[in-house]
């Protein structure tokens, strides 16, 4: 299925499902996605095994602080709103080498030009091991950290971890986090290579309400595929299950929001 890359720095705004007016920011190459995990839902496309030359093509902090600053500055003069700046784009933004600088060159800029937006990272949550990934993400408003199961075994099958992965270091370190922490999840069901998978089924749904009561994250992002996948064999799940999933997270007494 049809699939694509963002092919600029800065990119929108776009009206998010989840942050409103968004304008985002690709931290990696144009013309390559980049990411330790291999989603068979991402938009993207499927991920190619990463390789030694990676980091060619990635934006230079200068470069990308220069981008932002220009393109706030033409926002601010056609008096045009951002709710938020959001780092997405063709991979994963926390394998840049700048990141925690970057984040560092945003803050600032937004409080120079547009002090009421949030800024947003989507993020998922292998590298916060890392002090520096981690001490950013703790300085903006909303990191959002993906947890598509509480079971390694479905991550494995859906996000299929590239490398080293644990589930339960990355649950250690999510707990790090406190109450600065925001979760997003993507419910699909399926078929790949021989297997099935379906993390809105009621035994997946009773581990990670378990797990969300015990992190008791400030707020839970839940939805479900909008574009085209890179397989042809996953399916979106019903607005109707995501409501109902909604509820669930409430009764924990968890803020959620849904896109549908």
């Amino acid at each position: 299925m049809a699939t694509f890359l963002f092919d600029d720095i800065i990119f929108g705004p776009v009206r998010s499902r989840r942050l409103g007016n968004s304008l985002g920011i690709n931290l990696l190459p144009q013309t390559k996605k980049i990411c330790n995990f291999n989603c068979l839902y991402c938009e993207c496309g499927l991920t190619n095994v990463p390789s030694s030359d990676n980091l060619k093509g990635m934006p230079a902090r200068e470069e990308v602080r220069s981008e932002l600053e220009r393109t706030l500055n033409e926002f601010i003069r056609s008096n045009r709103k951002i709710d938020t700046i959001t780092f997405a784009g063709n991979g994963e933004p926390t394998l840049h080498p700048s990141f925690s600088q970057i984040i560092d060159d945003t803050i600032e800029l937004r409080k120079k030009y547009i002090p009421s937006s949030k800024i947003a990272v989507l993020s998922n949550a292998t590298l916060v091991s890392k002090k520096e990934i981690k001490d950013a993400l703790l300085k903006i408003d909303f990191n959002i950290l993906k947890l598509d199961s509480a079971r390694e075994e479905t991550i494995r099958k859906i996000n299929c971890p590239l490398g080293e992965f644990s589930l339960e270091k990355l649950i250690d370190k999510l707990h790090s986090f406190k109450e600065n922490l925001t979760i997003q999840t993507l419910f699909v069901k399926g078929k790949y290579k021989g297997y099935s998978f379906d993390n809105s089924s009621d035994e997946e749904l009773k581990g990670w309400l378990r797990l969300l009561k015990d992190l008791h994250p400030k707020l839970v992002m839940v939805y479900t595929i909008a574009r085209d996948a890179p397989i042809e064999t996953i399916e979106k799940i019903s607005e109707e299950k995501l409501h109902s999933i909604a509820s669930k997270v409430r009764r924990l007494g968890i803020p959620v929001t849904i896109s549908t």
